[in-house]
């Protein structure tokens, strides 16, 4: 057992998992907008444009996700909420203090044109670059490669902030990848087995993201994924059970997230929905058995950690849909709390992989509630399956014989051939 990696795992997880209002490409604009905004020491009155650069992964994950508090879709209104009303230290709830005469002043800067967004040639993944122009003076500032890390800032022209080059594979960081030399079993050993006190604020997870479910079931948020399971069961079409109830409470947090609830959703690895799909499906199986709060605080350690391990190979953002890779850390901590081990993880992890690899990210929008719960339903089947020793096995397509490799190769379809799909997806997006 590699107590060593033990610290880090916390790190990364304090680090990856953390509270976010609103789909995290658009709020990483208004978080531009609004440290531009503090720099300059101005109120909305003086602005007189908004620039908005983005790169094209951003630009396609913002084209048709709802603003939290402003009823409205697209990185316009994102850099207007921000400019207007942004708290620039509130990283990921950048937003949280809209007031609906906030919005009323954004929206009426896009009607007077003063907003302009446009993709930018980077080859950032990552990429949001927002100038604030008042009478006589600008301010810019260039977050990248995270939804929160700024790169620089620019005062009228100049230069006045560059962040401290990113650590070579030398360097002794969590920014780079802390899971180079651990496994699936180095996380299952941390998860089972670290004190107790040391991992107990995952819990937050389950707090945040239950109250976003509840809150999806009562509101009309997006395509109601989750209140349409709700209805179907009160009509009698469909029955409660553990894969219904994992569909309907995972699709409603969706469903909020997506739709612009005012509630922060507990993210993972940069993004609310990932988070929600890493936590809705363990929470309910761990209702569903009983656990106790132990069993449920390492089930969602396992899981979170899982997730941010399977995507910590891939692009931060790519043409692979994150809710099936957050997915497959819930199938870790679902398993578990089923009584299953290391080797039934790892084989329902594998037939995940072997079920859902290759669902395409064509922006986020309400209907990723769709996938969030078609991801977590494959991962109540995956399960289920593994626990009976049945699972796509290392001989049938990318799937290995060890669920590292199988990860890896994962990643290599994500970063390889997909970048290319990236690429058309945007294109078909944009000219549609």
């Amino acid at each position: 057992m590699k107590h060593t990696f033990w610290p880090t795992f916390i790190d990364v997880v304090k680090r990856d998992v953390v509270p976010a209002l609103g789909c995290t490409e658009p709020v990483s604009v208004a978080l531009a907008a609004a440290i531009a905004v503090n720099k300059l020491n101005i109120n909305y009155q003086n602005i007189t444009a908004i620039n908005v650069q983005v790169s094209a992964n951003l630009m396609k994950n913002g084209m048709g996700v709802t603003v939290p508090g402003t009823g409205m879709v697209g990185l316009e209104i994102a850099a207007a909420a921000g400019a207007v009303a942004g708290d620039s230290n509130a990283q990921l709830e950048v937003l949280k203090n809209l007031t609906a005469n906030d919005v009323a002043i954004a929206k009426n800067m896009l009607d007077q044109k003063m907003v302009t967004v446009s993709v930018a040639n980077v080859s950032n993944i990552l990429y949001s670059k927002v100038t604030i122009f008042s009478a006589d003076r600008s301010a810019s500032v260039t977050i990248a490669n995270s939804h929160t890390h700024v790169l620089a800032i620019e005062e009228d022209g100049i230069t006045t902030y560059i962040a401290d080059p990113q650590p070579t594979s030398t360097t002794k960081s969590i920014t780079s990848n802390p899971f180079t030399d651990a496994s699936a079993q180095d996380i299952f050993d941390f998860a089972t087995q670290a004190p107790l006190a040391d991992i107990a604020f995952i819990k937050q997870a389950y707090q945040l993201n239950n109250d976003l479910s509840i809150e999806g079931l009562e509101g009309n948020y997006g395509l109601q994924v989750g209140a349409t399971f709700k209805r179907s069961m009160e009509r009698g079409l469909l029955a409660s059970g553990l894969l219904t109830d994992v569909l309907l409470r995972t699709a409603a947090a969706s469903d909020a997230r997506m739709g612009g609830a005012m509630k922060p959703a507990m993210s993972n690895s940069g993004s609310g929905n990932q988070g929600i799909a890493a936590t809705m499906p363990v929470v309910v199986v761990a209702e569903f058995i009983n656990a106790d709060d132990e069993q449920l605080i390492r089930a969602l350690m396992l899981s979170h950690l899982m997730a941010i391990y399977i995507k910590s190979y891939q692009n931060k953002l790519s043409a692979l849909c994150g809710a099936t890779t957050a997915s497959m850390g819930a199938v870790a901590g679902m398993t578990w709390l089923l009584g299953g081990d290391i080797k039934q993880i790892s084989i329902a992890i594998n037939s995940m992989i072997g079920d859902i690899a290759g669902m395409i990210c064509d922006g986020a929008k309400t209907s990723c509630a769709m996938k969030v719960s078609s991801s977590a339903g494959s991962a109540v089947k995956s399960a289920l399956m593994a626990l009976d020793g049945i699972g796509v096995t290392g001989n049938e397509g990318i799937v290995a014989h060890d669920v590292n490799s199988t990860i890896r190769n994962l990643s290599m379809l994500a970063n390889g051939s997909m970048t290319q799909t990236d690429v058309q997806i945007l294109d078909i997006m944009i000219n549609k």
